[in-house]
């Protein structure tokens, strides 16, 4: 898969959420602009739970695919669906 400039990364976090700490400062050391949604905000989990399917934290969702689980997991299918942005010496 290859992404283009347009390509809007979001990730769906808790602020307790250590794997959700650790995504995020890896798209900052690589420098991956992503929007942030805070899952503990009223209505944002009711909002990613009915566009992912997912209720768990973190959610990463890059153009129309969308990543769960812990941050090697996301990280090793990111690397593998888009190795143009995260590379896999990244």
């Amino acid at each position: 898969m290859q992404t283009s400039s347009s390509t809007t990364i979001e990730i769906y976090t808790t602020p307790t959420c250590p794997d959700c700490r650790q995504l995020k400062a890896w798209f900052d050391q690589l420098g991956i602009p992503f929007e942030e949604h805070d899952l503990a905000r009223p209505g944002v989990a009711e909002q990613a739970k009915a566009r992912t399917g997912v209720r768990v934290a973190p959610i990463t969702v890059v153009g129309t695919k969308v990543y769960y689980g812990t941050h090697d997991t996301q990280r090793a299918r990111l690397r593998q669906d888009w190795p143009g942005l995260f590379g896999s010496g990244r």
